[in-house]
């Protein structure tokens, strides 16, 4: 239990903080959300993507609201019920029928009986939390069908252009890769912000959250999933290559790595759900800066950071997303009840040595799951093929991401 006084203090040290906040680039999620009374609004990402200034422009929009930033390092020890202090000290200082916006609330166990009161009580509710998992699953039990959510990932290309206030151009999407989207690595460019970024999900929400000791470990899969992106990957080939203990570590770290939204793992298509569970998944970073800081190899390989920067901007949009392997291979599958089919495959540049290969691997991808229409991205190209009777668009990437 936090004394009274020092949460009012909080409280109005965070409310002088917000008047005098950078609004910052206008998020693209932003036009879209609505706050609806009765249900409470869950916003998840990774650390640092831009969740808070998210929170603080929907915060303005309201004629009045209680903000609360539980990661602030004077609330240590707080409880489910300094909740309802809180909520006493609010309207004591602004009133009655203020919106509750929440940041980072997954750090108090037990929070959604709170929500869900408030929720009960048809209040506006906005929260922010930066695991996936831990958040679906407490709002699963408390709050089924009384929550939505939206999912804030680093700048977007379009965001990355808004920000520097330019037009795209093929060096601009140069730089948005190379960069990554987080926005305070964009405006500051120091790589100690992505050093410890990563430090922070290893520790912070990892670590302490699930009782690891061993970090070193943790870190170095960080590191070497972040290094390998757009490859196959095995947990038991992981826990050869890195000496883990046992498989079921490997598996429980990736999936802490993916609650976090550190990676995200992309099965193989197959009809057979089994068979997609058992294959080799492919692995893709948060952030193309992200990797790039935190690994040599990666930054030195153009063509992976193109595959990583397109697997985002589709996964921006689409939750099902599968790679294709058979007798040949394509990178992307998007195959979901109620959204266009897509086969998409990634090349730098396609020339004679590689033409046949990527051609064929896209076409067997579209006839195998019957989608009429394909996109290679390149890095300069463009073109339109027909074969087979099927139709293949060649698109420069820094086209196709606006």
């Amino acid at each position: 239990m936090i004394p009274k006084n020092i949460l009012k203090e909080v409280i109005l040290s965070q409310q002088d903080m917000l008047r005098v906040w950078d609004q910052g680039t206008i998020r693209e999620e932003e036009s879209e959300i609505h706050i609806e009374d009765s249900f409470a609004l869950l916003i998840t990402g990774v650390r640092r993507c831009g969740k808070s200034t998210l929170l603080n422009q929907l915060l303005k929009r309201q004629k009045k609201g209680y903000y609360l930033n539980i990661e602030d390092p004077r609330l240590e020890g707080f409880e489910p019920s300094d909740f309802l202090r809180v909520d006493t000290i609010m309207k004591e200082l602004y009133g009655e029928g203020g919106t509750y916006f929440f940041d980072e609330i997954q750090n108090v166990k037990g929070w959604e009986k709170f929500v869900r009161y408030l929720v009960d009580k048809k209040e506006k509710v906005v929260i922010t939390g930066s695991n996936a998992s831990l958040l679906s699953r407490e709002l699963g039990t408390k709050l089924t069908g009384r929550h939505l959510s939206i999912e804030l990932f680093p700048f977007s290309f379009k965001e990355f252009l808004t920000y520097h206030k330019q037009k795209p151009t093929r060096e601009q999407f140069n730089s948005y890769i190379k960069t990554g989207g987080f926005p305070e690595y964009i405006k500051k460019k120091n790589p100690s912000i992505l050093y410890e970024l990563l430090s922070d999900i290893v520790l912070k929400d990892i670590a302490v959250r699930f009782g690891i000791r061993n970090t070193h470990t943790l870190n170095t899969l960080a590191v070497y999933l972040l290094s390998n992106t757009g490859k196959e990957y095995s947990y038991n080939s992981i826990k050869e290559i890195l000496h883990i203990k046992s498989v079921q570590s490997v598996i429980n770290y990736i999936s802490y790595f993916e609650n976090a939204y550190l990676v995200f793992t992309v099965p193989l298509f197959h009809s057979s759900y089994k068979k997609q569970q058992v294959n080799p998944k492919k692995i893709y970073s948060i952030d193309t800066g992200l990797s790039s800081v935190n690994s040599a190899s990666f930054s030195e390989d153009t063509g992976r950071i193109l595959e990583n920067a397109v697997f985002l901007e589709l996964r921006r949009k689409h939750k099902e997303i599968f790679y294709f392997k058979n007798k040949n291979e394509c990178d992307f599958i998007i195959k979901e009840k109620g959204k266009k089919n897509e086969a998409i495959q990634v090349c730098l540049e396609i020339h004679d040595d590689n033409r046949e290969r990527e051609i064929r691997g896209i076409i067997e991808a579209m006839t195998t799951c019957e989608i009429r229409e394909g996109i290679i991205i390149t890095k300069d190209q463009e073109d339109e093929l027909t074969i087979e009777g099927k139709n293949i668009k060649i698109i420069p990437a820094w086209k196709w991401f606006q």
